[in-house]
């Protein structure tokens, strides 16, 4: 599924969550290659609906670790 061989370093860097962002933890950049017709696909989305495409992926996201046995934490009030 996954060619190992040809994976890129990730760089990351911790950064204070981005303007108007529900998440009240600090946030994490980090940097993938994604095919371009996803990365098309997830900017007309992300325009039609008004919703960041960061938040999409943060969602995409739980959705895998969740989906792994991972649970995302919640949030506490």
């Amino acid at each position: 599924m996954h060619d190992l061989s040809t994976e890129v370093p990730v760089s990351e860097s911790v950064s204070e969550p981005e303007p108007g962002a529900r998440r009240s933890e600090q946030v994490v950049s980090t940097h993938v290659l994604v095919p371009e017709q996803q990365v098309g696909k997830l900017r007309l989305l992300s325009r039609k609906t008004r919703i960041a495409q960061s938040e999409y992926l943060r969602e995409a996201v739980d959705d895998l670790l969740d989906k792994y046995g991972y649970k995302p934490q919640q949030e506490t009030p």
